[in-house]
C-alpha cells in the first residue's frame, strides 16, 4: 500500500491510501493512525489526487534521525575514514517539504547541495530493538532529499546548522509499505538535477543496513511510530564535483528509488 498526507481543498489536513490518481481519505493524521495500531482495515471516501496538495508523508515526525557517511563512495569523496559506528545528526520537522513543493535556498549561502536518500518510517515503538527484529518495526519507505547548506554545515564539526534551514528537506511522495518492495536492497537511489543523473547506487551498498541502523538508534532513544530515519546518501554530491554543482532557483531535483517511487521538488531562492 501507499499512503500520502495532504491538505484537502478546504485547507484541512488528512491522509489516505493512494491508488493511481485516486486517494481513499482515511482521516486526519497518518502518524496518529500508526500509533493507534496500524493502517489495516481503515476505509473512507474517495478523493481525486488532483484535488489535494501533498505534504510530507509524515509532516510532523517526533524524530528525524539522519545517518551520515553510509555509502563507501560518499565516505571516499569526503576524504574521511570509515568509522566503527554510524555518523548521526538530526533534522527538525520545519525543514520538510512534500512532493512538488519547493526546496528553498537561503540567501546566506550559494552552496545548497542535494543528497538523495532512502527514508525509513517507524511503525511500531521500541527500545533496544535487536537487529533480527528490526524490520517488524518498519511501517514503510519513502524518498528523501537531505538538502544541505554546505558552508553552514561546516562552520564547526557538527552538522546541525546546515541541515535545518526551513524547507530544505524533500520527503515523499508516499509512505510505501514493505510488502510493495519485495527486494529492498535491489532498489537504487538515483538523484537527477534538471534531468541529469548525478547519483546512482544500490541500497545493498549501505555500510550499515536498516536492521543495524534501527538496532543502534533504538539503543540511545526510543523509536516511536512516525519517526523517520534517513539512511544516508550515495557518492556524487554536488559539493564534491569538479566543478561543484549546487542547487539554485529554477532547478528541478528528483530522487527516485525503484518501486518506492520518485520525489520531485523545484528549487527557489528565498526572497
Amino acid at each position: 500500500m501507499r499512503y500520502v498526507s495532504f491538505f484537502r481543498a478546504d485547507g484541512s489536513a488528512g491522509f489516505g491510501r493512494l491508488n493511481g490518481d485516486s486517494i481513499r481519505d482515511l482521516g486526519a493524521d497518518l502518524k496518529a493512525a500508526l500509533a493507534g495500531g496500524g493502517l489495516a482495515g481503515l476505509s473512507g471516501a474517495p478523493l481525486a489526487l488532483q484535488d489535494v496538495a501533498l505534504r510530507a508523508p509524515i509532516p510532523d515526525p517526533g524524530k528525524i534521525i539522519c545517518i551520515g557517511l553510509n555509502y563507501a563512495a560518499h565516505v571516499a569523496e569526503t576524504g574521511r575514514e570509515q568509522t566503527g559506528y554510524p555518523a548521526i545528526f538530526t533534522r527538525w520537522p520545519s525543514t520538510l517539504v512534500g512532493e512538488g513543493a519547493a526546496l528553498v535556498r537561503p540567501p546566506e549561502s550559494t552552496r545548497f547541495d542535494y543528497e538523495g536518500e532512502l527514508a525509513v518510517i517507524i511503525g511500531k515503538a521500541g527500545r533496544r530493538i535487536a537487529a533480527a527484529d528490526a524490520m517488524a518495526h518498519v511501517a514503510g519507505y519513502a524518498a528523501f532529499n537531505d538538502g544541505s547548506v554546505r558552508d553552514w554545515q561546516r562552520h564547526n564539526s557538527q552538522f546541525t546548522p546546515g541541515k535545518n534551514f526551513p524547507a530544505t528537506g524533500g520527503f515523499g511522495p508516499a509512505l510505501v509499505t514493505p510488502d510493495e518492495v519485495p527486494d529492498l536492497t535491489a532498489q537504487r537511489v538515483q538523484t537527477r538535477v534538471n534531468g541529469v543523473l548525478v547519483q546512482d547506487q544500490a541500497i545493498a551498498d549501505l555500510i550499515w543496513d536498516i536492521p543495524a541502523i534501527i538496532a543502534y538508534c533504538s539503543t540511545f532513544t526510543t523509536l516511536e511510530p512516525g519517526d523517520v530515519i534517513a539512511t544516508g546518501t550515495p557518492g556524487g554530491v554536488g559539493d564534491k564535483r569538479n566543478p561543484p554543482l549546487y542547487m539554485k532557483g529554477g532547478d528541478i531535483v528528483t530522487v527516485s528509488i525503484g518501486v518506492i517511487g520518485t520525489l520531485t521538488n523545484p528549487v527557489i531562492d528565498e526572497r
